[in-house]
């Protein structure tokens, strides 16, 4: 066999090295056999496409919270029992000084006379008429010693007090307006006036008289009946006499007198606590926000 030149043995070991280097000659440098280029670095497909599902499931819920959020601060508030209690309770408080005397203390209001005191098979319906709204006054001064002791130790804030007559101006009769910190203090505060009531004279809301009408003389010892009841945070009390300035007299003799005079003075005393203490509605908040 003929010896080749020096210069084609050179060229062969070249291209060899060249081959081995890039991966073209048959099984050497990771090739797949075939001759073809190995692919280097090749990543495992679907991790970015999982990545992007978590992060839209991620996002997703978010907006769900969101939205609910929003949408819970858009609708109605909804207040607990106890909340609505509270709420109720304030509105009936505040009635003596947001509404005016003239709501309080109508200008007339109806009672009914029994049908037992006319002797006959139903009541009749009648009207006692204001003469005048007091200014108003401190507890200790418009009740009697005991029931401004009382009232006094349970934390009264102010009392309100108009004079009426009744329909015929035979009997002339104050009702007052004893404001508590709360119902339950009324309370308590009616059962102690009630306790203290045991004597002879019921302790409450001293008269007040208005010069130039039937009730001109009307005056503590004119009182010929004197009671209270608790309405909320506020005691109604009230007292009546005649009209003709006769000093207190024992009225238990004269049984219609005492109930027509009973029946005046409590029908506007409860007219009164009506105004004052009825039951609110319950509250209810409108759909804005932060409401």
């Amino acid at each position: 066999m003929p010896n080749e030149p020096d210069s084609w043995i050179d060229e062969r070991a070249r291209r060899h090295s060249s081959n081995a280097r890039y991966g073209r000659d048959g099984g050497d440098a990771g090739d797949g056999g075939d001759g073809l280029p190995a692919q280097r670095g090749r990543r495992p497909r679907g991790f970015g496409s999982t990545a992007a599902l978590t992060a839209a499931i991620f996002g997703g819920i978010g907006l769900v919270v969101s939205l609910a959020g929003l949408t819970s601060s858009l609708l109605p508030r909804h207040f607990s029992a106890a909340q609505q209690r509270q709420i109720m309770a304030w509105e009936v408080s505040k009635r003596w000084r947001s509404l005016p005397a003239g709501d309080i203390f109508a200008p007339s209001v109806r009672y009914e006379l029994p049908a037992a005191t006319v002797d006959d098979l139903t009541g009749v319906g009648l009207r006692a008429a204001r003469v005048g709204i007091a200014p108003q006054s401190s507890c200790a001064a418009a009740t009697d010693t005991a029931a401004a002791r009382v009232l006094d130790a349970h934390g009264c804030l102010a009392l309100l007090r108009a004079t009426y007559t009744d329909q015929s101006a035979t009997y002339v009769l104050t009702v007052g307006v004893a404001v508590l910190p709360s119902a339950a203090q009324a309370a308590a505060a009616q059962a102690a006036i009630t306790a203290a009531g045991a004597g002879e004279q019921y302790p409450g809301v001293q008269a007040v008289a208005f010069g130039g009408t039937a009730a001109g003389s009307f005056v503590a010892a004119q009182r010929q009946i004197t009671r209270s009841f608790a309405a909320g945070p506020y005691i109604v009390m009230y007292t009546a006499g005649y009209a003709d300035g006769r000093p207190r007299v024992p009225i238990g003799e004269d049984s219609y007198a005492e109930s027509e005079m009973t029946s005046a003075a409590r029908g506007v005393a409860e007219a009164v606590a009506g105004t004052l203490a009825a039951r609110p509605p319950a509250p209810s908040c409108p759909g804005s926000p932060g409401c």
